[in-house]
């Protein structure tokens, strides 16, 4: 079985964009995947069984000589046959070229056996590129986060009861909308849509009356959620890349970055949120 080390800095939003291209790696690669990524976003790996392990490491931040030193110990000993490498930072270009890892692609750098471009794009099918030098076919738009049978059983028995479209509502922690824009948008929606089922996903924010709270304590629950439902609105990059994954018809406010999200005609990124208002979102949504 091959051995690798991804070495990927970056929030849970960058984590997400590179789970498609691990899973490919994984399954036509028999490969068994180690992550090096920063502690905060090392719980999004739980959604990919082939990750053997995450090892913390604080890319780009400040870190003690002890915890580079232990990063190498980590790097040296387990049987690694490949290295990829997505950050510029000099001292792990270092670290590589101290390892015995034969294989170490990267986008660049003195460590780099397998030097590749810098695409552009959405990340999540730029990353096909680091993938390439492993003769891996990889189409990050086609992929399908798997979820278990009892987290999507759960994440449905939690939806509002009815057979309206299913429509979840995860304002996240930037500046957005006040609680009376997102009650006013709520009635709009109830008018322009009497069957919809409304669910509301953000712990720091009361829900707006009437709606019922999700109860996702975990990222597998939110993943089997949004996969639960029709239409996700948010401004959370979380839950906009897991609807990428489940393939869920998104909303995305704050996200016009092209480099965040695929181009499909189920994914309409906007504006901020308080660059909006209540109608332009139910314009997007078809309503």
């Amino acid at each position: 079985m091959m051995q690798v080390l991804a070495l990927l800095p970056g929030g849970e939003e960058n984590q997400l964009q590179a789970l498609p291209a691990m899973a490919a790696l994984a399954e036509q690669r028999s490969a068994q995947l180690h992550v090096v990524c920063p502690a905060q976003a090392a719980h999004v790996w739980t959604l990919l069984p082939a990750v053997e392990r995450c090892i913390p490491f604080a890319f780009g931040q400040r870190w003690s000589l002890a915890d580079w030193t232990n990063l190498l110990g980590n790097v040296r000993e387990p049987d690694f046959q490949v290295s990829l490498n997505l950050s510029t930072d000099w001292s792990i270009d270092l670290l590589l070229s101290l390892s015995r890892i034969p294989i170490r692609v990267a986008g660049g750098g003195f460590s780099a056996t397998e030097p590749v471009g810098q695409p552009t794009g959405w990340r999540g099918q730029a990353l096909g590129a680091w993938l390439q030098p492993l003769e891996v076919h990889y189409d990050g738009d086609a992929y399908r986060l798997p979820l278990p049978r009892n987290a999507l059983a759960e994440a449905r028995a939690a939806l509002p009861p009815g057979n309206g479209p299913a429509l979840l509502l995860a304002p996240g922690m930037t500046a957005g909308w006040s609680p009376e824009d997102w009650q006013g948008f709520v009635a709009a929606v109830g008018q322009a849509v009497p069957s919809v089922r409304l669910l509301w996903l953000a712990p720091e924010e009361e829900a707006p009356a009437g709606i019922r709270r999700c109860p996702a304590a975990t990222v597998m629950a939110e993943a089997a959620t949004v996969a639960s439902v029709d239409v996700v609105l948010t401004d959370e990059p979380r839950l906009a890349q897991l609807a990428v994954l489940t393939g869920t018809a998104l909303v995305a406010a704050g996200m016009e970055d092209p480099g965040r999200l695929p181009r499909r005609d189920a994914v309409k990124p906007l504006p901020a949120l308080n660059r909006v208002r209540p109608q332009e979102v139910l314009q997007a949504l078809g309503t």
